[in-house]
């Protein structure tokens, strides 16, 4: 399940070089940092960047990172939990407040392909890291993440044949995994200034989701 987005590492051509311009806060600061991390990890490779390789993106000295954070590790950790809480948030209120299961999975899937143009690094980083993380101590939270975030669609989507919206010769947990490989590795091809826009992608799976390849005869 891993992908990569094929961008670069972050940047910000039109800020000022660091110690020139309007000084930030210590909380922008910070989201900048972690901006330009996440970008390295997920190009590059989380275990093949340095603190010193963000340091040096970021215009300051590898010591100043260290004002900021505790740790190459605690910047990850912050990346991941940050999105995973936002994720599964969402995914649980889609979940109680849209009425029909039909309306329910647009929405989750909707959601999912938004996420992937808001956070395509955060996104990238937790189909790469996920397997590894998740039996590291501390980031025990991502596996636990992942099983509630499977919850969520699997209820929906179990809803859904209950109610007759759905087939019910398909494994609820099989149709989980094939939706959530297919949405989440288009982080690797996706671009959000590119030809299409996310609610017309979105759009285009739904409609194949929903009824397949074959024309209607």
């Amino acid at each position: 399940m891993a992908a990569k987005p094929r961008q670069g590492a972050v940047k910000n051509p039109g800020a000022p070089p660091a110690g020139k311009g309007v000084a930030k806060s210590g909380s922008a600061r910070r989201g900048e940092l972690l901006e330009i991390a996440a970008g390295m990890f997920a190009t590059r490779g989380y275990a093949e960047t340095t603190v010193r390789d963000i340091a040096d993106e970021a215009g300051i000295l590898s010591g100043s990172l260290y004002h900021h954070f505790s740790s190459k590790e605690a910047m990850l950790d912050e990346i991941l939990r940050d999105f995973l809480v936002n994720l599964l948030d969402r995914f649980t209120a889609i979940e109680k407040q849209a009425g029909e299961p039909r309306e329910a999975l647009e929405e989750l899937v909707n959601a999912s392909f938004d996420a992937i143009a808001t956070a395509p690094h955060a996104v990238a980083l937790y189909q790469n890291q996920v397997g590894p993380l998740s039996k590291q101590p501390g980031f025990e939270y991502v596996g636990e993440s992942s099983r509630k975030i499977e919850a969520v669609w699997v209820r929906v989507l179990g809803a859904g044949q209950k109610s007759g919206a759905f087939r019910n010769d398909i494994d609820v947990k099989l149709a989980y995994r094939f939706i959530r490989d297919t949405v989440w590795s288009s982080v690797r091809w996706y671009r959000p200034r590119g030809k299409y826009k996310v609610d017309a992608v979105a759009k285009q799976y739904l409609r194949m989701l929903q009824g397949g390849l074959l024309a209607q005869q």
